[in-house]
């Protein structure tokens, strides 16, 4: 099983980036698929999820600025982001669980930063 996140970069801020994460081994649309974030010396943290059944959960930090999605023809899960700001500076990490079977992956990081 592999995650492969791409996309991260140096942005201005109020820029765009938009990351993908490309799975493989399993079928990404059988999964709760999420996107986490970390900095140095902080835990990881949630920022948005979509459920199997497409429900999505976004941190309030990011809610109405960064938009989880999935395209299950691609086996691809996106994220979105704009308006960024220098406080989302972070590696970035792509997940995906299976809760029945305690099944979770993860993907290498994809390292995003913002310039003020």
């Amino acid at each position: 099983v592999q995650l492969q996140a791409s996309g991260g970069g140096l942005v201005q801020t109020g820029g765009s980036l938009r990351l993908s994460c490309a799975a493989s081994g399993i079928i990404a649309s059988s999964y709760d698929m999420a996107w986490y974030r970390q900095t140095p010396g902080m835990q990881r943290e949630l920022v948005a999820a979509i459920s199997i059944g497409n429900v999505w959960n976004y941190a309030d930090s990011v809610k109405g600025r960064f938009t989880i999605s999935r395209d299950t023809g691609k086996n691809m899960v996106y994220l979105q982001m704009n308006g960024l700001k220098p406080e989302d500076t972070a590696v970035y990490y792509c997940k995906a669980e299976d809760r029945l079977r305690y099944r979770t992956y993860w993907g290498q990081g994809t390292l995003v930063t913002v310039s003020s």
